[in-house]
């Protein structure tokens, strides 16, 4: 059975799905593996998507698509039900996106408080609106279309990395490898069908020799342009090679499941050249971490389950995005994760090896929600106590105990944090671990507390007492860490 918590616009599930399946290729490159190293140490990131479709408050990008999918619905603008009015009507967003109160210093400021220690922003989504000045489109926030191109932060990318950097963060681009304004993607004279090229790569190589070039150079100049850089986070996973043997197994799949049914979007061998992509990124960016999503192969340095906890640790590194509130982007007065759903998703996720990248979705005026805030300071105040148990830690066997979740350091600290349930303030009088036992001499605390906790072993494991003093006096709310300094393994 699996568990999970409701959000705003879905559910984090803690159940087993394809990516804990997935092939990983390791990488080989050093300066990537000692990049990849420090990453995994850091724990915890932020994501934002953020573009003109943040006027509308709908989701980003995917109202073009047509697909008969829930997220696909065109709702917005004078005429939803006319497609080519809609999109010229949501093209036209650019004309009216003016976020005067954009001020990256103050979320890179908000992000380090919280304990953040990298960002990933769109620099483009699947619409094809860069928000960066690229020289290979006018669909940008920086074109005199625009009416922010003006504003000193017009360049809205430089801006937020220079921010963060600023600050001590990492950065990483987001960027969209389909693009369904690009006329090289999307060919005017086919209509689109899905969320694929809508044409034959094969029967037009050099409209789409054109368009893997347009992507290539978009790239390059966010390699090239915008600082240093520390992760390529590519979406749109449809974007691949593909072997004919690929897409004839999944044709035979459609036939034998949808029984003359809706026909998902179909595989399309749109080969992208990403090895030859991934060798020049690196030439501007030594060391640089690939993140081909969804994408099987060596330039998928790490896996990125999507609004999801897997439900055991996986042996290769990843990390889940999850939603803090409302959608992947913008939604009038969200509803934001609670303190006590945040951290412990958090711990979840540590416990099992992985990063969290929170996502945060900017306003049309450049702004956060409060609640966005809110959030980041419950994570700020819980780290600033417990943090010894979440960065530069590792999973240990068994992981977690029923609602107590384990964690290791290299010097031998281990770490048994609590996760309160709904409405409980207080540690129990004893806590029970049945897996594991401290060594003779151990000193068993509470992070956030000098005081020495009595144990004793209990079978394979041991129990900690915790005095009615403590319990009323408790260093930080939702999750509570007890440590021991050594344990027997």
């Amino acid at each position: 059975m699996l568990l999970f918590f409701v959000l705003a616009m879905g559910a984090v599930v803690f159940g087993q799905a394809t990516y804990e399946d997935e092939r990983y290729v390791p990488e080989t490159d050093p300066l990537v593996l000692k990049k990849l190293a420090e990453w995994q140490n850091f724990k915890f990131g932020l994501l934002m998507h953020w573009g003109t479709y943040s006027q509308w408050g709908i989701v980003e990008s995917w109202s073009l698509c047509p697909e008969d999918e829930g997220w696909c619905k065109r709702e917005k603008g004078a005429n939803p039900k006319d497609y080519f009015s809609y999109k010229k009507e949501y093209e036209d967003l650019q004309t009216t996106f003016n976020p005067t109160a954009f001020d990256p210093a103050k979320w890179a400021r908000a992000a380090k408080e919280a304990g953040m220690k990298y960002v990933v922003f769109t620099t483009k989504h699947h619409d094809g609106f860069c928000m960066f000045d690229s020289k290979y489109t006018d669909y940008k926030v920086t074109s005199v279309k625009s009416p922010f191109h003006t504003n000193p932060k017009a360049n809205i990318a430089k801006e937020l990395f220079a921010a963060f950097r600023a600050e001590g963060l990492w950065t990483g681009a987001y960027f969209s490898k389909p693009d369904w304004h690009c006329p090289d993607y999307w060919d005017p004279n086919f209509p689109p069908l899905d969320r694929n090229v809508n044409y034959d790569p094969a029967a037009y190589p050099e409209k789409w020799n054109k368009y893997v070039e347009f992507t290539h150079n978009q790239i390059m100049e966010l390699m090239s342009d915008y600082g240093k850089m520390d992760i390529l986070w590519l979406d749109g996973g449809w974007v691949e090679k593909s072997s004919k043997e690929t897409i004839t197994n999944w044709y035979k799949r459609q036939v034998e499941s949808t029984e003359g049914g809706f026909l998902k979007h179909k595989i399309v061998n749109q080969d992208i050249r990403m090895d030859e992509l991934a060798a020049k990124v690196r030439t501007k960016q030594p060391g640089l971490i690939v993140v081909d999503r969804a994408v099987h192969g060596k330039n998928q340095n790490y896996l990125t389950p999507e609004n999801r906890i897997p439900d055991k640790t996986l042996p290769y590194p990843w990390e889940s995005c999850i939603i803090s509130g409302g959608g992947w982007s913008f939604t009038p007065n969200a509803n934001y994760l609670s303190g006590r759903e945040g951290i412990q998703t958090l711990v979840n996720i540590v416990a099992k090896g992985g990063n969290l990248l929170l996502n945060i979705a900017p306003g049309p005026d450049g702004t956060w929600q409060q609640g966005a805030y809110d959030l980041l300071k419950e994570y700020g105040s819980w780290l600033k106590v417990n943090g010894e148990a979440i960065y530069n830690s590792k999973a240990i066997a068994p992981f977690r105990e029923n609602n107590i979740c384990m964690t290791q350091q290299a010097n031998g600290n281990v770490f048994f944090l609590y996760l309160a349930t709904e409405g409980e303030t207080a540690l129990p009088a004893t806590v029970r671990i049945i897996s594991l036992q401290p060594e003779k001499e151990a000193r068993v605390t509470l992070l956030g507390s000098r005081m020495n906790l009595r144990w004793k072993k209990v079978g394979d494991g041991f129990e900690v007492s915790i005095p009615e003093s403590l319990r009323k006096q408790l260093p930080c709310k939702y999750v509570w860490t007890i440590k021991v300094s050594r344990l027997n393994k």
